[in-house]
């Protein structure tokens, strides 16, 4: 074995790596378990205790120390599948910016346009601002499509004259900006509201965005934070020496109102302790003395009953050339751990404070920590003048925004231009503001983005803001600038909610599916392979604990999906090793000794492993950039369990063979009774083909009959509408809750078992085309009117999933190119590697058949099993999956076929022969291999959950389908596309290229 020293300095370092990876996991679960004990059920007071540690160090790794929320951002995150939680698609309402854009003009020809654009927008791949331009050039307008839009607002972009490809680049880059900006509104938002772990992303290609919040329990309270619109505005500031006497009064204040109450706010002497030690930190990072601040935990306590404020929240200071710590100038009146922010907020809301505080003055937080003190947070002081809001402008005034550079300081600025009200009232604010340097502070979404002073007066509108900003600083302002221009809203299309009781029962599921996997291969690996399935079993625990570490590293969200994809990783993990094996028993039977007979099987089964891992490979990438939700957590497994199999069966388990063969220890690969399991066979596929081609046949014509005329239940992420998992205390009668159901919603509802008899699953189209809270609620209202007819059993909502129709018609034609190009991608591939159509027609054939086949049963079984088959998009990610693995048993035959086809007689064979004899000494491998990925599969159908049973069900039939194919359709294609004759020998350019371990 070439290069074994740094094999295993690889396997070391990987190794190292992944336990990195998996030990913030470790940490952070500990410290849950630590926290769950200590409330003792009460989650308010759980929460209250992690928050208390967030900024704690628990991992010290003696060169790094870590806290617990550092932790946290480095843990293996779950799904909502596992954690629960709430999954929600926004989408930008892009036909109310080109209704803003053309100052919501009221040409009948132009809104005509638009409504049209709307309607087939919901049915189309095409953006909303192509097919609008599409309607309007035949809509018949005498008007230009230009004179709409060249406003005021947009003179330095479009004008007039500008022709129909300006005004669709324009209105494009604008799109793309409100997405942008409404991203970035967004995920302020979701870091405003508390969640651990969210997961924010803009679906590329599209004007929509896709978020994540797990352990999300307070549903509407999430829809109103999302879909409120950004407000973006201007305040006058006032002076940290105006406010620090008014937060004396308040420190001392609540002194003497907290004296006789016992803890007002949930804090421990560790904390206090360390918020005295912040506050040195800070202090010291901010220029001040703190040589004398050595406060030890008792003394921290009595602070804090002394200055309940100031414990909490530091004064914004600085050491000045005396030495002497000063009030800084500007608006900045304080600065707070991120902790302790919410017990500032408590203080701040209570009643004796908040007569203490002026009516014009509001205490606002900064958007995010500085970056010198990432663990604290400002607190600004805000001047409302009256009005509804107290602004001194609004947001809409700005017309452009852009990070630039000061070309005299060449430091990062941002540039703003305001419309002529805008700039006519800037000059009066900034006139007021520049004699004494006052800053304005640019707030949206009562949070502060940045304070700048007013240097001089701004006559034009045109303003340079400059500060201590780093360049992605500049981009952020600007794109909060141009969220106030053109206000458009984000409503919700999509929703999933999954209450922590499912979660935790996937959670199990998941769990003890995995484990009972591993143990059927491994138990299976040894029976079959004797001692070389114990290297196998090593080489497949190595292969789940570097796939969790790398999972981990790259903060990939598992998911329940992403549980099924181990399994199978656990399945296939061991194909590899069963190329190899076979080929050394094959060696075997030739008479070599085993180290030679081992280093041959390795040899010549690489390019069969390489190309059946790289062609399931590609499937996983194709569902990775087309799939969405759990379906990207299984993708994501599934490629980086491949990468993962490969090494660790190539190279750990030959490590394993090779300390064996140094130890002089007796290495056996089969047992008496396994040993020439299909050794002679010579079963004639080629002769019998036409019998099974008619047998394909007819299941392909009973499958198309059933496709055509039963169809299939399509799930709701394919048809729009609104799931519900209910729990009843006790078992109920499906075609009760129905009837019910249908005399609610006065139409048909779908009711089909769920797991257990007392668990339902209810689909309804009511309002498929409302997606308001209003239409949310009263779909609720009439789903819980309609449960709660069943007298004397109680019930709860376990879970529930939106989907709006034009999000539904996006899946479903994202699901039918996904298939496309996964076979096209995958003929491609085998056209690359062979060199002959006919090998990329045989696979396709057989990739195609299956597909139909898995289709048709489906739709046959439909209604007759006792789970659900839905079509969706985990059918679509199954059906992939089938058609890779179908594909990795063609391709080891094509591959041994094309070995024969190379040796030196190979052109006096018959072709048919060659052909017979390729499939049947890959028999053995064929079988073996399906039979370990039909025995997790089995483990997984049983015992992996109701979310993923339809799932497993598909994949598991699939297999034994594409098992079929590839033997049975594949080869035999190929052989009667080539001609049927006798074949000369390949040329040296088709023959495998070999890698040796």
């Amino acid at each position: 074995m070439q290069s074994k020293g740094l094999i295993k300095f690889l396997v070391a370092v990987v190794t190292l790596a992944c336990l990195y990876s998996l030990s913030f996991t470790f940490v952070t679960r500990k410290v849950e378990k630590d926290a769950a004990t200590h409330a003792g059920g009460d989650l308010a007071k759980e929460k209250a205790y992690l928050d208390s540690i967030s900024g704690e160090v628990v991992y010290n790794l003696g060169i790094a120390k870590y806290t617990y929320r550092e932790c946290k951002a480095l843990e293996l995150p779950l799904g909502l599948d596992l954690k629960g939680g709430m999954n929600v698609t926004m989408e930008i309402s892009l036909d109310e910016l080109i209704r803003n854009l053309a100052n919501n003009t009221k040409d009948e020809k132009f809104n005509t346009a638009l409504n049209t654009a709307i309607q087939k927008s919901k049915s189309s791949n095409k953006s909303i601002v192509d097919i609008f331009i599409d309607e309007f050039k035949t809509s018949g307008s005498a008007s230009s499509l230009a004179s709409f839009f060249a406003t005021k607002d947009n003179a330095d972009l479009i004008n007039a004259n500008s022709s129909d490809a300006d005004v669709k680049n324009f209105l494009q880059k604008e799109a793309d900006n409100a997405i942008q900006n409404s991203f970035k509104v967004l995920r302020t938002r979701i870091d405003k509201f508390g969640v651990a772990s969210p997961n924010i992303q803009i679906q590329q290609g599209t004007n929509r965005i896709l978020i994540e919040l797990p352990g999300v329990n307070d549903e509407n309270r999430v829809r109103k934070l999302l879909q409120g619109s950004a407000k973006l505005e201007f305040y006058e500031t006032y002076s940290n020496f105006d406010v620090y006497p008014i937060l004396e009064n308040i420190n001392s204040t609540l002194a003497s109102t907290l004296k006789s109450v016992e803890a007002p706010v949930a804090n421990t002497e560790t904390t206090a302790a360390d918020s005295s030690q912040n506050e040195d930190n800070l202090l010291a990072n901010l220029g001040a003395n703190n040589s004398a601040s050595t406060d030890t935990s008792a003394t921290a306590v009595n602070m804090e009953a002394q200055n309940p404020l100031f414990s909490v929240l530091m004064p914004s200071v600085y050491q000045a050339e005396n030495g002497q710590q000063q009030l800084a100038p500007g608006p900045q009146v304080g600065i707070a751990n991120l902790r302790d922010t919410a017990k500032v907020n408590a203080y701040l809301a209570r009643p004796e404070v908040k007569s203490l505080l002026p009516a014009n003055l509001r205490l606002l937080w900064a958007v995010k920590p500085e970056k010198r003190s990432p663990e604290f947070l400002t607190l600004y002081a805000i001047r409302t003048v009256g009005g509804e809001t107290g602004a001194v402008l609004a947001g809409d005034v700005v017309t452009d925004a852009r990070d630039d550079f000061d070309p005299q300081t060449n430091s990062p600025v941002v540039s703003m231009s305001m419309n002529s009200y805008g700039a006519r009232e800037w000059r009066k604010i900034t006139a007021k503001a520049a004699p004494n340097k006052e800053a304005i502070a640019i707030i949206l979404d009562g949070v502060v983005y940045s304070a700048p002073n007013v240097q001089n007066e701004i006559a034009n509108g045109s303003s340079s803001i400059s500060g201590n900003f780093e360049i992605e600083d500049t981009k952020d302002l600007a794109n909060v600038l141009k969220a106030g221009r053109l206000p458009t809203t984000a409503k919700i299309v999509e929703e999933a909610i999954v209450g922590p009781s499912l979660g935790q029962a996937a959670i199990d599921a998941g769990v003890n599916s995995s484990v009972i996997g591993i143990i059927v291969v491994m138990i299976f690996m040894v029976a079959y392979y004797n001692r070389a399935g114990i290297a196998a079993n090593i080489a497949v625990l190595f292969n789940v604990f570097f796939l969790m570490g790398i999972l981990a590293s790259l903060n990939a969200v598992l998911t329940l999906p992403g549980i099924a994809g181990i399994v199978l990783t656990m399945g296939t993990a061991v194909d590899a090793n069963v190329l190899i094996y076979e080929r050394i028993r094959e060696e075997l039977r030739l008479g070599k000794g085993t180290r030679q007979a081992i280093a041959d099987g390795y040899k010549h089964a690489m390019p069969s492993i390489l190309d059946s891992q790289i062609t399931t490979f590609l499937v996983g990438a194709v569902l990775f950039f087309f799939g969405s939700g759990p379906i990207l957590g299984f993708a994501t497994t599934l490629m980086i369990g491949i990468i993962t199999s490969l090494f660790t069966s190539i190279f750990i388990s030959r490590l394993i063979f090779e300390y064996m063969l140094k130890k002089d220890m007796k290495i056996s690969v089969s047992f008496p009774w396994s040993e020439h399991t299909l050794t002679n066979a010579n079963f004639q596929f080629i002769k019998k083909r036409k019998t099974f081609y008619a047998i394909s046949a007819v299941a392909v014509v009973v499958s198309l009959f059933f496709i055509f005329t039963k169809g299939f239940t399509l799930g709701v992420d394919f048809q729009g509408g609104r799931t519900y998992t209910v729990r009843y205390e006790k078992p109920v009668d499906l075609e009760e809750v129905r009837k019910n159901l249908d005399e609610t919603f006065s139409s048909t509802t779908e009711v089909k078992t769920f797991g257990n008899a007392n668990q339902v699953r209810v689909t309804t189209t009511y309002h498929i085309n409302e997606t308001s809270d209003e239409a949310d609620k009263e779909v609720l209202d009439k789903l819980n009117d309609g449960l709660s007819q069943i007298q004397g059993n109680s019930y709860d909502i376990l879970s529930s999933q939106k989907v709006g129709p034009s999000i539904a018609s996006d899946i479903k034609d994202r699901a039918t190119w996904s298939g496309i190009i996964a076979i096209l991608i995958i003929a491609a591939y085998i056209l690359l590697r062979f060199h002959k159509w006919q090998y990329s027609a045989g696979a396709a054939i057989a990739t195609i058949h299956d597909a139909i086949v898995l289709l048709g049963l489906f739709s046959i079984l439909d209604g007759i099993v006792p789970f659900s088959l839905d079509i969706d998009q985990h059918f679509v990610a199954a059906i992939l999956t089938v058609i890779a693995y179908s594909v990795n048993d063609t391709v080891v035959v094509f591959d041994r076929l094309r070995e024969f086809l190379g040796k030196p007689n190979a052109h006096s064979k018959d072709f048919g022969d060659t052909v017979n004899h390729a499939i049947n000494s890959t028999l053995s491998r064929t079988i073996i291999t399906s039979l370990t990925i039909i025995f997790v599969l089995a483990v997984l159908f049983v015992f992996g959950g109701e979310v993923i049973r339809g799932f497993s069900f598909a994949i598991l039939i699939g297999i034994v389908v594409g098992t079929y194919s590839s033997v049975i359709l594949a080869a035999p294609a190929v052989y009667d596309l080539r001609g049927g004759k006798h074949i000369a020998q390949e040329t040296s350019a088709t023959k495998a290229k070999v890698i040796t371990p």
